[in-house]
């Protein structure tokens, strides 16, 4: 077994075995513009751009939004390349959706129409109208693509994404305990970010919530899972915590977290919070001959665009951790050397 469970158990992630399909939701928040709260993107004109270049990588190999592939200012390249290299050894169906971006990928998407998020610091998210018509147009998503397969594998792409996670989580009641992208987690900006966005919750209702400091990624990736009429991986770390959290007080599904190894050794993350089992895949970067891939072992980057699931995944078709580190540094020396 390549994957551990840190929480509970499930036999989700065996069911890839059969037929699994993967769909990306991406969207954007302007609470990513805050100097310093992340760095999903080598500077801040580009941050908007980070999630369509993720999603046009899974599928051309390349990013067509952007020069060269999504990466932190020093060159760390974004998770999506370990996507890829799930999607392409395995023949996984991938589904973009477009929960609130700034800038369209320049491939085939599914549209939410979603607003794109507010700075949370500085007003509420979304409005609560905008955010219902968004649940029940992505349930209809969840309901159709969950048809194909035995199992749904939903990953997200939002730059600032942990911020309002750890917002949703502190207005839920429960610690804001998120990663970060970074080593040197800004913990204290934040902090400062969440205080300023929880006060502007005035009950415990979680689609209240959502609108008043989640961002649009969130609601996407609540409706598809709402909507899927089959067991639902939710790829991603902190994030999908935040949104487990959501789904669980909304309705029934039958799910598990997976995420990457990074995450769970992450001291400021704390993935017992989730109310549904979590899973964890370590895709060996650490032994990486190249120092761009080995950072995220040292704390950098850690999940995202459904990496952690999908390392899962492709242990669970029977690829072996150290065919999956040879195939994904292939894929880099390709796409990003």
């Amino acid at each position: 077994m390549d994957y551990t469970f840190v929480k509970g158990k499930s036999d989700i992630i065996e069911l890839a075995k059969g037929k699994a399909t993967f769909v990306l939701v991406i969207g954007n928040t302007k609470t990513a513009n805050i100097s310093g709260i992340t760095v999903a993107g080598a500077n801040p004109e580009l941050i908007k751009y980070t999630p369509p270049a993720d999603a046009e990588l899974l599928y051309h190999g390349r990013c067509l939004s952007i020069d060269g592939v999504p990466a932190t200012p020093d060159g760390k390249p974004t998770p999506a390349l370990i996507t890829y290299t799930v999607l392409r050894l395995t023949s996984i169906p991938l589904f973009v959706v477009n929960s609130g971006l700034m800038v369209p990928p320049k491939i085939p998407y599914i549209d939410l129409n979603a607003p794109v998020g507010e700075n949370i610091a500085e007003k509420r998210a979304m409005d609560r109208q905008k955010v219902e018509e968004v649940i029940e147009r992505a349930r209809i998503v969840g309901k159709q693509i969950s048809k194909l397969s035995d199992v749904l594998v939903i990953g997200e792409s939002i730059p600032a994404g942990t911020t309002t996670a750890a917002a949703v989580l502190k207005a839920l009641g429960l610690r804001d305990a998120v990663s970060s992208s970074m080593p040197k987690n800004p913990v204290e900006l934040k902090r400062r970010v969440v205080e300023k966005a929880v006060e502007r919750v005035e009950s415990n209702d979680p689609v209240e919530i959502l609108s008043a400091v989640g961002d649009p990624v969130m609601a996407g990736v609540i409706g598809i899972a709402l909507g899927s009429e089959k067991p639902v991986i939710l790829a991603g770390g902190t994030q999908m915590v935040a949104i487990a959290n959501l789904v669980a007080r909304m309705g029934e599904i039958n799910a598990v977290i997976a995420t990457t190894k990074y995450v769970s050794e992450d001291g400021n993350a704390d993935l017992s919070l989730s109310p549904y089992p979590v899973v964890v895949a370590d895709p060996l970067l650490g032994k990486s001959r190249y120092p761009g891939l080995r950072a995220y072992e040292e704390g950098f980057v850690k999940e995202g665009v459904g990496a952690g699931g999908m390392t899962a995944v492709a242990y669970a078709r029977g690829i072996s951790p150290k065919k999956f580190l040879e195939e994904l540094e292939k894929d880099y020396e390709k796409i990003v050397l």
